[in-house]
């Protein structure tokens, strides 16, 4: 079963994914950058589930950059969940897979649309793609 860690600092929103997800893959959660970097520690998952806002405005951004940077994990696929692309004037489309900026696999909007997280972590972990 593929591994994927959620790290949001919303408790409900994190319940609701689990939810969504607990059925297809294993979950482990973090409320904080600093939680899922000691979970890392003992897990490697398949998938990172990122909010962008925790402990600060740019904390899921500088989370991202560094896992991506360890060679244990730089394989492991990131979505970031964020709400704030309209107030930061950001296209997260077209920046998501800067290596430098933003080394994410995808991205979602909130509120979370079920169907759309779902079909983006199964294309993103499908078997053909690496």
């Amino acid at each position: 079963m593929k591994k994927i860690l959620i790290v949001e600092d919303d408790a409900i929103l994190r319940d609701f994914v689990v939810k969504i997800l607990k059925d297809k893959y294993e979950i482990r959660e973090a409320s904080s950058s600093e939680e899922a970097s000691e979970i890392l520690k003992s897990y490697k998952p398949d998938l990172i589930l990122l909010d962008v806002m925790m402990e600060d405005t740019t904390s899921g951004f500088n989370f991202a950059r560094n896992i991506k940077e360890e060679e244990n994990f730089k394989d492991v696929k990131i979505i970031i969940t964020t709400s704030i692309d309209k107030e930061l004037n950001i296209d997260f489309k077209k920046e998501a897979g800067n290596e430098t900026w933003l080394p994410v696999d995808d991205y979602i909007v909130k509120p979370i649309d079920p169907q759309k997280l779902l079909e983006k972590i199964n294309n993103l972990l499908s078997p053909s793609r690496k």
